[in-house]
Order: structure tokens, then C-alpha cells, then sequence
């Protein structure tokens, strides 16, 4: 069994307009939000074994946050390919990046995507607003098995203004 869960980005600004999408950074409540939601994989005993991050700004940031408030010590591989990735190329980055040895990993990434990935393994939509972590139980052994199809199982969908 592995553990596969799922990150959004915390909140972004808009406030400057001439900036890239790529390039926007987390706004104030995203700025609270994602270390709140590394202190909750602490908590929860669900700090990853690895981080595979969008490269987008917002995607960095939170996953710095998150990282520093949960004391996770691996590296974190930033993958330009997770930035406004589909639910397929989601899985198919974490199949081919997540060596055997990982037993939970953590994609943060951008929606529709990750909300697609979620109803796709759980088969139910979810509401996933930005911070929001879905931990799967996942049926396989090694990474390499990830796909559609494999069993899931939807231990809990966590929502930044529901532990607050």
C-alpha cells in the first residue's frame, strides 16, 4: 500500500495584473493557509517521504510553507510539467518519479486538474478550494503502478477553513 495525496496551491494574488500566471505569488490567506496545512501533516502523521511541486511561483511557495511548518527534510523536485497539469499527466508524473522506496507522496499542483484527480480516484466530486489535501490509500507496491484504475480509497479530504 502507498499513500498518494494531493495539494492545491494556497491562494494567489491578482494583484498585479502585468505578471505572468506562472509567475503570481500566494496572497495573504494563502500565506497563512499553507503552513497551516503543514502543521496538519505533522499532526496527522502524513508527512511525505516526497514532494514532486509545480514550478508555478504560488505552487513554490506553498509547498515551501508546507514543508517548513510539517519538518519535512527531503529534497523537493519541482516539475515544470505538474504547472496546470491534466488528472493523467498527474498520475503518469507520479508513476515515473516516485522511486519504490516512498511510501506517501505529496503532488501540489493547480486545478482543474487536482480537483479532476480527486473525483477521478474517489469517484465523487469534492470541493477543492485552494489549500485543500486529499489523502488516498493507494492498492500497489511500487509507483510504477499508478494508473487509472488501480484501487483507491479516499481517507479524507482536508480543507484549510474547515481546520482552521
Amino acid at each position: 500500500m502507498k499513500t498518494l495525496m494531493l495539494l492545491r496551491h494556497a491562494k494567489s494574488s491578482w494583484k498585479d495584473s502585468e505578471l505572468a500566471d506562472h509567475d503570481r505569488p500566494l496572497n495573504k490567506r494563502g500565506k497563512k493557509d499553507a503552513p497551516q496545512m503543514g502543521h496538519l501533516l505533522s499532526k496527522e502523521g502524513l508527512v511525505p517521504d516526497l514532494i514532486l511541486s509545480s514550478t508555478a511561483v504560488r505552487a513554490r511557495q506553498t509547498v515551501e510553507a508546507v514543508a517548513k511548518a510539517s519538518s519535512y527534510k527531503s529534497p523537493i523536485e519541482l516539475l515544470d510539467s505538474l504547472y496546470l497539469a491534466t488528472a493523467g499527466k498527474l498520475l503518469s508524473d507520479a508513476s515515473s518519479h516516485a522511486p519504490d522506496s516512498v511510501g506517501r507522496l505529496l503532488l501540489v499542483g493547480h486545478n482543474p486538474g487536482m480537483e479532476d484527480l480527486v473525483e477521478i480516484l474517489s469517484g465523487k466530486r469534492e470541493a477543492f478550494p485552494t489549500a485543500a489535501l486529499a489523502v488516498f490509500e493507494v492498492g500497489i507496491d511500487r509507483w510504477g503502478a499508478l494508473e487509472l484504475g488501480v484501487e483507491t480509497k479516499l481517507l479524507k479530504v482536508y480543507r484549510p477553513k474547515e481546520i482552521a
